[in-house]
Parts: C-alpha cells; sequence; structure tokens
C-alpha cells in the first residue's frame, strides 16, 4: 500500500504556539512510518511556513518550551486548487495527500487554516470551516448550545469597548451572575487568559488578562464544587463518544495553564470517571449533541461541569484538543479501546473520507477529471 504523505502543521501565530509544537511532536511520533511519510511543517510566529527536516524537540530534551524559529525551507500551499502540493522559494514542488493541522488558537483552530485548505482542494483533518470558526468562539458556541437546548452554566459575554465605555454595567451584570466567576478570551484556549474572579474588586484585572488576548471575554459564573467531566468524540456524520474522564487539579485552585502544561503534579486524571451509569450515558449523549450542533468533523473534546449527583453543565467544545502524551483525548480513546497510533490513522482516515463526500456533493472534479 502507499505512504500517504502527511503535512503536520504546527506552532502558528497564537498565544498557544508552544502547546502546539507539544502536540504536534506527539502526532508525529505516533505516526507509523510504514503507513506515512511525515512532512513536519512548523509555523513562526511571524506566520512563515518552514518546511523542517524533523518535529520539534521536547522540554527535556532542550530544558524550554518548543518554538518555531526561522529555519528549513520557506514553503507556501500552490496556488491551483486540487494540486495539493507544497512549493518552496526555489520553486521546487514537493506532493501532499493530507494535512494534519496541529495548530491551537487563532489563526489555525478557528476556521482560517481549514479554508485555506478548502480553496487548495486538499484533505485535512477536523472540523471545517464552519465548525472550527464556531467551536474557536466560546460566545457563540454556547448560544448555539442553548438553541440546541444544552444545559449551559450562566454567563455574559463582554466586548473590549463596552468595558471601557460603560463598566458599571458590565460590573451589575458580573455581580447578577454571582461570584465566584471566571473571566476567558471568546477565542482561545489552554486556558491562557483565564481568571478566577472572587468578588468584584477583582473583576478589572481578570477581564484586562482575557482583552489582552481577545476583543471580546467570557464571563462565566463559577461551578463551585463541582466534577470536571471530559469526553471525547471521533467520527464524521455517525460520531462516536468515548467513555469519560475527570481531572482533579492538585495544589491549583483551577485546572489552569500551569497545572496543564507545566506542573506534571498540577492535576490527576481519572479514566474512566467514576460515574453513574445514567450520568456517563448523559454525558456521551450531549458531547455527540453538542459536536453536530456545531457542525463539527473528525475529532472533538467536549468539556462539563457535574454539580452534585447527576446536574451536568456543558461548558466548552474544543475542535482541536491537546495531543501531548498526558492530554486527555488521546487518553480517553486508548481507554476506550482504541491506541494513541491507531487513532491518529483514523483521523487520517476521516479527513480523507469527508474530503470525497464533499468533493462529490459540490460537483467539484477530481483533479485532472
Amino acid at each position: 500500500m502507499k505512504r500517504r504523505r502527511v503535512a503536520v502543521l504546527f506552532g502558528g501565530r497564537s498565544a498557544e504556539h508552544e502547546i502546539s509544537c507539544l502536540s504536534a511532536r506527539s502526532v508525529i511520533d505516533a505516526l507509523d512510518p510504514d503507513r506515512t511519510e511525515v512532512v513536519p511543517i512548523g509555523i513562526s510566529r511571524d506566520g512563515r511556513w518552514h518546511r523542517l527536516s524533523g518535529p520539534p524537540a521536547l522540554p527535556a530534551e532542550t530544558g524550554r518550551m518548543p518554538e518555531v524559529t526561522d529555519g528549513g525551507t520557506t514553503v507556501e500551499l500552490a496556488g491551483e486548487a486540487g494540486s495539493s502540493e507544497l512549493v518552496a522559494a526555489d520553486g521546487s514542488r514537493e506532493p501532499i495527500d493530507v494535512v494534519f493541522p496541529v495548530l491551537h488558537g487563532p489563526f489555525g483552530e478557528d476556521g482560517t487554516v481549514q479554508g485555506l485548505m478548502e480553496l487548495a482542494g486538499v484533505p485535512y483533518v477536523g472540523a471545517g470551516v464552519l465548525g472550527s470558526a464556531v467551536g474557536m468562539d466560546k460566545d457563540v458556541q454556547k448560544r448555539l448550545f442553548l438553541q440546541a437546548r444544552l444545559p449551559v452554566g450562566p454567563f455574559e459575554t463582554v466586548n473590549e469597548k463596552e468595558w471601557g465605555d460603560d463598566p458599571e454595567s458590565v460590573e451589575a451584570s458580573a455581580e447578577a451572575l454571582g461570584y465566584p466567576l471566571f473571566t476567558k478570551p471568546a477565542n482561545l484556549g489552554s486556558s491562557v487568559g483565564v481568571s478566577k474572579v472572587n468578588g468584584a474588586a477583582e473583576l478589572a484585572a481578570g477581564l484586562g488578562d482575557a482583552f489582552r488576548y481577545a476583543r471580546f471575554a467570557v464571563v462565566e459564573k463559577a461551578a463551585e464544587g463541582a466534577r470536571e467531566i471530559e469526553c471525547a468524540v471521533l467520527g464524521n456524520d455517525e460520531p462516536v463518544a468515548s467513555v469519560a474522564g475527570e481531572i482533579v487539579p492538585d495544589g491549583h485552585d483551577f485546572y489552569d495553564y500551569e497545572a496543564k502544561y507545566l506542573d506534571e503534579h498540577g492535576a490527576r486524571l481519572l479514566i474512566p470517571a467514576d460515574l453513574k451509569p445514567e450520568v456517563l450515558e448523559d454525558v456521551q449523549r450531549l458531547a455527540v449533541t453538542a459536536f453536530r450542533t456545531i457542525r463539527c468533523a473528525g475529532m472533538a473534546r467536549v468539556d462539563f461541569f457535574l454539580l452534585g449527583e447527576d446536574e451536568l453543565w456543558l461548558n466548552e467544545l474544543n475542535t482541536v484538543p491537546g495531543f501531548t502524551s498526558i492530554s486527555m483525548y488521546p487518553k480517553l480513546w486508548e481507554a476506550s479501546g482504541l491506541a494513541y497510533g491507531d487513532l491518529v490513522q483514523r483521523l487520517l482516515d476521516l479527513a480523507i473520507e469527508r474530503h470525497e463526500a464533499e468533493r462529490k456533493s459540490t460537483g467539484v472534479p477530481e483533479l485532472g477529471g
């Protein structure tokens, strides 16, 4: 069987640049060399694409978080739709079969790169333009979940200009939600820019931190005493849910950036989560419904809060979940009987399957057809 040439995109312009590099390293290491030929593409912080000779180095190898710097050959996607080639600065071309964008945050997870792939006619892993854009925007996502009658916790969304022009109104809305609250950028992940606000005196600092990364901030009522439950979804038109897992922060007020990526003892991942069968069934049903609601594809991790014995709040859906060796998404599928390497191959299969289905539905001819 012909080996697939898989372009793995990582790095990028968002504040989650380093996490993307970590995730990409795990994906590249998991790809079967007998079935795939990896084409590592690192995107620097200024947006340049670099064809690299190998995967990003891990902190254990360098003593620091990885990042993409100028190196390798500068490349871009060919402008002819359906050519599925990378073009280097010297004009040379390199064919690719499928793209795996392991990009977190804006300019990668938000539909921008997905739109580029659509224009180029290249199969790619994960959600399409619409699903990616909605999955990145926590405000719009929550509104669609509410319309689908999914259980979402109380929240408000604040525009940076609104906060500057009428802070009293924003403070009143926060007071109505009730403290403690969480403030977070509307379009970022990995807990970047997230603050726990315990009272009115901390609101300005929390919003200020969120506005460093986005023009809109989401203000959410804290689910005090709740358990953090996560579920993985895999598929296109017939998505399926994994077993559920639970995150228990250890030594941290909440599951923040440090607990996720810097402190190896920052949290315990309990997989599978100790849930009543009916609660697990609800988690899996709601996860798949959320996936379908925003027209997701390929993969997603869906996060919940469990209050008391059986009250669930749907927190958010992530279309490009973390893929590091300690990330919840691959661990959930491993516990469900799908090993990491098989999971990555399945995602590549789903990418090509969706590409072919959409090509046929829109009447776009095959290359040379």
